[in-house]
């Protein structure tokens, strides 16, 4: 099979398309004839040598397919379009799946759509309500609101009823945000996000942040009592100095999670989460992926650098 294969740690022009043997399912395993496959920043990171794949995963980079079963198993049968989760092994023609990651191509979506779910809605399912424990009601601040994680975060903070608020790069993107659904989207390049909120009296419950390094003080500022900080990446570095007094007078929980490493009943039991909460949003129209631009499996390099260049709204998907 045609495959996706990271030459040695570089840039974009290191991915380059080479013949792989063809993975063989092994127990709660099937094989998928992959048709897309999303692309997100821990390729990224792999590809520049950062975020090696757990042990036993492929070092194929890709870690959301959409595609055909090819290989019955226990749930699924051959023709089955699912999409899933994979720890690797995603920019190539097959891809070996645990059934148990694996979900029904929600009614009417394309193939394109169901790849940009897995790794942004597996993500953002376990850290903003398992983890942040969203209620309804409640004021989610977004850092990276026009990102996959965020437009994702987005529609489903306000499909469960709370108040939204999102930081973003420019003007143009803060009012995609407000179309997918954010209450207040704020330009961090020409506002500051701390007085922003002040000035408008609002204090998120939870905060989604990408970001890191100096937001970790700016979110302790502006959070509510009894806020919850979850933080998923740390674009601008992941060491800081925190004062642990807002955090003890507030009541504060500061917390995080990766996805990749957990083991395949850990994304199970995510996986039976979103089909019984996130899928009817799906059927009912309440719910999509922003597709922003596609690409052929080929030219992954043309989409890493796209995404390296932050210029998109929403997901990059590669058509296989």
């Amino acid at each position: 099979m045609k495959a996706t294969e990271i030459s040695q740690p570089g840039g974009p022009d290191v991915l380059r398309i080479s013949e792989l043997p063809m993975p063989e399912p092994g127990g709660g395993q099937v094989l998928v004839k992959v048709h897309a496959a999303g692309v997100n920043r821990p390729d990224i990171l792999q590809r520049q040598g950062g975020y090696p794949p757990p042990p036993g995963a492929p070092l194929t980079p890709g870690l959301e397919i959409a595609g055909e079963v090819m290989s019955a198993g226990t749930r699924y049968k051959v023709g089955d379009k699912v999409c899933a989760l994979v720890p690797g092994g995603g920019y190539a023609e097959y891809a070996v799946v645990a059934e148990d990651n694996a979900l029904p191509v929600p009614q009417g979506f394309s193939m394109i759509e169901a790849a940009a779910i897995p790794e942004t809605y597996f993500t953002v399912w376990t850290n903003v309500f398992d983890r942040g424990r969203l209620r309804p009601g409640e004021t989610i601040l977004i850092h990276g609101g026009s990102s996959g994680i965020g437009t994702t975060a987005i529609q489903l903070a306000k499909a469960f009823g709370s108040k939204v608020v999102v930081t973003a790069g420019s003007d143009e993107k803060c009012a995609e945000c407000l179309t997918l659904g954010a209450d207040v989207a704020i330009n961090y390049k020409t506002q500051d996000f701390v007085e922003e909120l002040k000035g408008r009296a609002i204090a998120p419950d939870v905060i989604l942040d990408m970001v890191g390094g100096d937001y970790v003080a700016r979110n302790l500022r502006c959070i509510a009592m009894h806020g919850r900080i979850v933080n998923i990446a740390f674009q601008k570095g992941s060491k800081v100095e925190v004062d642990l007094l807002p955090i003890m007078v507030k009541r504060l929980t500061l917390t995080g999670s990766t996805l990749r490493p957990r083991s395949v009943a850990e994304k199970a039991e995510i996986a039976r989460s979103l089909e019984a909460r996130v899928w009817p949003l799906f059927a009912a129209g309440r719910c999509k992926p922003a597709i922003f631009k596609t690409f052929p499996l080929a030219d992954a390099a043309g989409a890493h650098r796209l995404m390296e260049s932050s210029q998109h709204v929403g997901k990059i998907v590669l058509t296989v």
